[in-house]
């Protein structure tokens, strides 16, 4: 593993020596150059890190990943990949380095020394209704980090060498302007999340037609899976259900039970993204499954896999959900997690990855669900503390 970031003065003059030979290099130099294949992934611990982690290291390319330093490691996702997990040791093809999207100086100091062919930016704070707590906090990662993170690339000179993924996010849409969302929609966010990724959709964009760069966003509809963080709404949904089953708990408390989403499966969604650096031109893409279910419909399939059937009774905050054997209230209404500004209606149109990548999603929410809970089941068997 690598830590910490150096000396920002020598950094910045190394890159600067980059940065001068740029101009000469020949298409043969970029050829060898990215037949290394070497990617750096930031957000590397988390759901879609870890997945695409995974791809990438079984298409032969030694992966580096950026993780926060705290005080205890918080890698249970990747530690498989570990050639020593105990230790946090990785492996010729797979190592971890200390760093954070607030500091640019650490930034600039590895890429310099890992010179990536690819990067894929996927850490964010990514919680929508935590961004409304830390609306600053939210910016400074999620807005300023992916300026930093390009800007580090351009000031070493791999600005035409480097192909660069940025995780964008449906939530852009926010108040839908149109039915389904394709990359033409226009954005309206509604979450101190959203509009800072807005401003890292667009400097992605400035930073492509600027400088030449190969800088690509791919907008994600919500794709989910047993590493899904256990805030948010489907895997909170899962883990409850799991704890129903085994007698660990009664009652599962919710917010919006009528939102509106498009789930599809995270390692699926990571196949995506590798393809859109694999095109011959960088560009937008979203990514979807262009089908919708509402978190209500999320909780019946969930229960379902257990055996449980929910009805409904009442409306709004008094709405609930009654397995219908028992009759004992299973799902409740909690207004603390209605979001201030609620995002209702998101189903997306995936056909021009289709068209242009060959990319199109195989697993449906139904399996994606079953999954989940199965996972969550054998999870809370082994530690009902988890």
């Amino acid at each position: 593993m690598g830590f910490g970031a150096g000396d920002r003065y020598g950094t910045l003059e190394s890159c600067l020596e980059h940065d001068q030979q740029v101009m000469s290099t020949t298409k043969a130099d970029l050829d060898a150059f990215r037949a290394r294949k070497v990617a750096l992934i930031t957000g590397i611990s988390g759901q879609d890190g870890s997945y695409l982690a995974e791809l990438l290291l079984s298409k032969g390319y030694k992966v580096h990943g950026i993780i926060r330093r705290s005080s205890s490691f918080n890698t249970a996702r990747i530690e498989h990949l570990y050639s020593d997990p105990i230790a946090h040791v990785g492996s010729a093809s797979f190592s971890l380095h200390y760093g954070d999207m607030t500091d640019s100086s650490c930034l600039i100091k590895l890429i310099t020394q890992i010179q990536p062919t690819e990067v894929y930016h996927l850490a964010a704070q990514s919680h929508v209704k935590v961004s409304f707590d830390l609306p600053e906090y939210t910016a400074e990662v999620d807005a300023v980090g992916t300026l930093r993170l390009l800007d580090a690339i351009h000031a070493c000179g791999l600005t035409k060498k480097v192909r660069f993924y940025q995780a964008s996010t449906s939530e852009l849409y926010g108040k839908v302007q149109e039915i389904p969302q394709k990359e033409t929609t226009p954005f309206y966010p509604r979450s101190p999340y959203a509009v800072a990724k807005l401003y890292s959709y667009w400097i992605v964009v400035n930073y492509r037609e600027a400088y030449e760069m190969f800088a690509a966003n791919g907008i994600l509809f919500n794709h989910e899976s047993p590493r899904r963080g256990e805030t948010f709404v489907t895997r909170k949904i899962t883990r409850g259900v799991a704890k129903i089953s085994l007698g660990q708990q009664e009652c599962l408390e919710l917010g919006n039970l009528n939102s509106l989403r498009d789930w599809g499966h995270a390692k699926e969604y990571v196949e995506a993204m590798w393809r859109i650096l694999q095109h011959d031109n960088p560009d937008d893409f979203v990514i979807a499954t262009g089908k919708q279910y509402s978190v209500k419909q999320f909780v019946e399939y969930a229960f379902a896999e257990i055996g449980k059937e929910i009805i409904w009774e009442g409306e709004g905050v008094n709405e609930i959900g009654r397995e219908t054997d028992s009759g004992v209230i299973r799902v409740k209404v909690n207004p603390k997690y209605y979001r201030p500004t609620e995002v209702e209606n998101l189903i997306g149109d995936a056909s021009k990855a289709a068209k242009i990548l060959g990319w199109e999603p195989k697993i449906s929410v139904d399996e994606l669900v079953k999954e989940m809970v199965r996972e969550d089941v054998a999870l809370m068997k082994a530690n009902p503390m988890a």
